[in-house]
């Protein structure tokens, strides 16, 4: 198996062409909706892919966060960008308890390597250095992005943000207590 390495973000070493070899590609069969105020997992086909224009638009909003007072980490394995994390510079909740996790993806063929948690781990150790309590996490809600998420501790936030609850309206509201 190829060695995966780690490192911080910076327009030094990412640019907007470093996702341009990145496969969003996830084929969804269940999410997680809200029925009578409970989570319930319902059937919801469809593929959730990123075009190339998706891949360079994210990789920018990638160096902003890492540019703006947030963070953005990587993983590599022989160069290729196989996962990345970024924290967005503006704090979330009633306190400003809150850290934004804006962008957390792992490229499909290096899914269930363990990338996905040393990521989480990075942006969890930089939000703390930035003075949050939580991560916010406005979580994809297909069954396995969700399952990953429980996995790593989180659960529903105590705060909604209404910015991202109404951008995704299908979202997951999450926290993780750091």
């Amino acid at each position: 198996m190829d060695e995966i390495t780690y490192r911080p973000l910076t327009a030094e070493n990412f640019n907007t062409l470093s996702l341009d070899g990145f496969v969003r590609r996830q084929q969804v069969r269940e999410c997680w909706r809200r029925v009578d105020g409970a989570l319930a997992l319902r059937p919801v086909e469809y593929l959730e892919d990123w075009t190339l224009e998706e891949r360079r638009e994210t990789a920018a909003q990638v160096l902003q966060a890492a540019e703006h007072g947030g963070a953005a980490f990587g993983a590599f394995c022989r160069g290729t960008a196989a996962g990345f994390a970024a924290l967005a510079g503006e704090r979330l909740g009633s306190r400003g308890q809150y850290a934004d996790l804006s962008l957390f993806y792992v490229s499909e063929p290096y899914r269930g390597r363990g990338i996905g948690g040393a990521l989480f781990r990075l942006a969890c150790s930089a939000a703390r250095e930035m003075g949050a309590e939580k991560l916010y996490i406005s979580a994809h809600s297909a069954r396995e992005v969700m399952a990953a998420y429980w996995a790593m501790g989180c659960v529903e936030a105590e705060e909604i943000d209404p910015r991202h609850a109404a951008a995704e309206p299908c979202d997951v509201q999450l926290e993780f207590r750091l």
